[in-house]
């Protein structure tokens, strides 16, 4: 079998940060690599799964929502990704910031409820925000 894309990176050597890729069929992945990857710190599963509403939900409602394919947690816990069409680097980090911002100034993670959520009870917003405010230091930095 042939090997992912994302198995083929030498996360050894990998970099916090927003990284790309994009596929034969126009799919861009972005990789928000928000942890070094293993270095033994990792984001708590509370926090991964709160991030993934957080973001999920504003990128989803933001001006660029026909843009977005998936955003999703990484396994590892070490970030998640992002697949779009028809943004640029450029155009991602912005909307990326801009999102990051926009989350940050939620009071509560949006689907959380039992009926929404297949694990309502593994959120922390704090930690969450907590990880958002690190990460956007990080692409600041970029």
């Amino acid at each position: 079998m042939n090997k992912i894309p994302s198995f083929q990176k030498n996360h050894d050597t990998l970099s916090l940060g927003l990284h790309a890729q994009t596929d034969n069929n126009g799919i861009t992945t972005f990789d928000l690599r928000f942890k070094k990857p293993n270095a033994g710190d990792y984001i708590s599963p509370k926090a991964l799964h709160t991030v993934e509403h957080l973001l999920a939900t504003v990128l989803r409602n933001s001006e660029r929502k026909n843009d977005i394919v998936y955003f999703g947690p990484m396994g590892c816990r070490t970030g998640f990704y992002l697949l779009t069409v028809r943004l640029t680097f450029q155009e991602a980090l912005s909307l990326l910031k801009s999102c990051i911002t926009a989350a940050l100034a939620l009071d509560e993670v949006p689907g959380s409820k039992r009926e929404e959520c297949g694990n309502y009870l593994e959120h922390d917003l704090a930690e969450a925000k907590d990880e958002l405010k690190k990460y956007l230091t990080v692409l600041e930095n970029l």
